[in-house]
């Protein structure tokens, strides 16, 4: 046995050698019939309209959720050159493969209440919202071409064999009232929020929020207004803010009528931001009715502190305010701070301005009313 297997051995090298060369041939011959060149053109080709694509995308969801936020600030910018807002987000996620540019060929707005059809290759309209903006981008090279140039289908089959492909992505954002927050620890009724802000329309004049029994805004029906303005509310533990979530709690807290420590350095930190130009959207609890008032929920026919039953959010400025004390021997700063001179004398005060803005917490949009506390997503 051991002799027959040492005669073997060089014929299984033969066999090997053969098989080796064997190999090479059908390589020698998939490569002169173009196979294996084809490919390659395949996949590098396709690996660059995917490259192209995520791009596209990119700069798509980057442009729609700008156009969002241009809407919620007053104005829809809709403009598709440079003078946009999608067309810079565009060109910012584009790489070297198309010499860093992107186009944006078209932009779709559609507000509440419309019927509209979205662009070809974009995502249907969304169930909720307030309104919604798609942005489809293509395929754009420096020199104006809307084709991305394959290299090597290109050099198989020449210019007019294969000119390029135009990729297209696009991209939905949607915004509407904000239903999360963490708000600053105090509430205003919605009666003031409708005096004060001109029923949001127009937003930025300053008016004094006083607290409760110093001054009356409005005059609503009983238990939704309050005399005043603004009650503190029970502060998530070592905060002055006060976690709002209306998708599973709408019922708070009050605290009573002096301001806590914490409180009084977020709206003196706050104002100081203002003071240096940098105003400060904080968002504030909007209430609807009272627990002492019957059909209210959490309605209560004992115990000295309310509950307010939040209904929205709103964005507010706080430029200053006056009369602030906190707890006796802790409170180090001033009792009024900032621009207050729509302030009375001698009543806690806190002015400043309703203005949109965009809730950096919550990612669920509610529908009703909107305050001016604004949720912007990707919903396509």
């Amino acid at each position: 046995m051991r002799n027959l297997t040492r005669l073997a051995r060089p014929v299984f090298r033969l066999l090997g050698r053969d098989d080796r060369g064997a190999t090479l041939v059908i390589v020698a011959i998939l490569i002169a019939g173009g196979v294996l060149l084809g490919m390659g053109a395949l996949v590098i080709d396709v690996g660059h309209l995917y490259q192209n694509h995520a791009e596209l995308q990119n700069g798509a969801d980057a442009g729609a959720l700008a156009v969002a936020k241009s809407c919620i600030s007053g104005t829809c910018n809709t403009a598709l050159g440079s003078s946009g807002v999608a067309q810079p987000e565009a060109t910012a996620n584009a790489s070297a493969l198309t010499g860093g540019n992107a186009g944006v060929d078209q932009i779709l707005i559609c507000l509440s209440g419309q019927s509209c059809t979205p662009p070809s290759g974009c995502p249907g309209s969304p169930a909720g919202g307030q309104g919604y903006v798609d942005v489809r981008t293509s395929t754009r090279l420096a020199n104006g071409s809307t084709l991305l140039p394959p290299v090597f289908a290109r050099a198989l089959l020449g210019n007019s064999g294969y000119p390029g492909t135009n990729v297209k992505a696009c991209a939905q954002a949607e915004w509407g009232p904000a239903l999360v927050s963490n708000s600053l620890g105090m509430t205003i009724s919605i009666c003031d929020w409708q005096a004060l802000s001109g029923n949001g329309s127009p937003y930025g004049t300053l008016i004094p929020v006083y607290i409760k029994g110093k001054d009356k805004n409005c005059a609503g029906p009983g238990g939704s207004n309050m005399p005043g303005g603004f009650d503190w509310l029970q502060p998530t533990s070592g905060t002055c803010t006060t976690n709002i979530d209306l998708t599973t709690d709408t019922a708070y807290n009050n605290t009573g009528n002096n301001v806590a420590q914490l409180c009084k350095q977020v709206l003196y930190d706050d104002i100081t931001s203002y003071l240096n130009n940098n105003p400060v959207t904080v968002f504030l609890p909007l209430f609807d009715c009272v627990s002492a008032v019957q059909n209210c929920p959490g309605y209560k026919t004992t115990g000295s502190n309310a509950i307010y039953h939040i209904a929205g959010l709103a964005g507010f400025v706080p430029t200053g305010y006056s009369d602030l004390s906190g707890p006796p021997g802790s409170d180090k700063l001033p009792k009024a701070y900032g621009n207050n001179s729509l302030c009375a004398v001698n009543a806690p005060c806190i002015e400043g301005y309703f203005k949109p803005g965009i809730d950096p917490v919550s990612d669920i949009i509610g529908g009703g009313t909107s305050f001016g506390a604004t949720v912007v997503k990707l919903s396509g």
